[in-house]
């Protein structure tokens, strides 16, 4: 059988900040035999400007994505962000639909994936063989991937088959942890509430890691959670993923 094809695509959050994160993303995806493709003229999905109301300017940017990442190529695109994911699946009909660009919106958003559901709904990858990591964790829904792409049970079946690793839920799994991206900014107080509440959840089920599928949400609690000298570390599932794999 040969190998699935795979566009990576990195979001801005990630090439500036976590790179590492991309790097696991790219060390997991060829553990379970994907041909791996970076077109290094990518650039962002376009969600910052279209949150902050640049509707034209987002759209520009959008319309570069679909350009970085043609239909004919039938390549899988997979992104460690179920927030970019969600853009292009979702906001993108609200940009291009009607247009002449429209036929290759829906190209590019029937191949889009985030990874955690590329693994398991697309390869029917439930496990990384090899990866391990000891501890607890507990998991938080992000907003853009539950409620934008359905994803729940996906970074869970993958994260239980890590070796060493106990999951313990928290309460309030699927309430936001505040950032939201512009969010943060124009209502920093009720912001940092809700991490607050977010990582008091956590820390209430004894958990050592807090994992999820998107690096803003993380870098948000994880801020609160050095600034509080809280006892529990953040995690971006794909460095799970990719922990105890050479």
């Amino acid at each position: 059988m040969p190998a699935p094809q795979v566009d990576i695509f990195i979001p801005c959050f990630v090439d500036q900040l976590f790179p590492h994160t991309a790097m696991n993303m790219v060390k997991v995806l060829e553990a379970v035999g994907c041909e791996v493709h970076y077109n290094a003229n990518q650039t962002c999905c376009g969600q910052p400007a279209y949150n902050a109301g640049y509707k034209t300017e987002s759209c520009d940017v959008a319309r570069k994505f679909l350009t970085d990442f043609p239909t004919e190529q039938e390549r899988y695109i997979v992104s460690p962000s179920a927030s970019c994911i969600g853009m292009v699946r979702n906001t993108y009909a609200d940009l291009f639909e009607g247009t002449p660009d429209a036929g290759r919106y829906h190209g590019v958003q029937r191949r889009a994936f985030e990874l955690t559901e590329f693994l398991v709904d697309v390869l029917g990858i439930t496990s990384i063989p090899g990866a391990v990591l000891a501890g607890k964790y507990t998991y938080h829904d992000s907003c853009a991937a539950l409620r934008e792409c359905g994803i729940r049970e996906a970074p869970r079946q993958l994260l239980d088959a890590v070796a060493g690793l106990q999951r313990l839920e928290m309460a309030e799994t699927e309430t936001c942890c505040g950032f939201g991206g512009t969010f943060a900014v124009k209502f920093e107080a009720i912001s940092v509430a809700m991490a607050e509440q977010k990582v008091e959840h956590a820390l209430a089920t004894g958990a050592d890691y807090l994992i999820s599928t998107d690096t803003s949400c993380l870098m948000h609690l994880d801020a609160y959670i050095r600034r509080e000298k809280k006892p529990i570390k953040t995690l971006h599932i794909a460095d799970v993923l990719a922990s105890g794999l050479s």
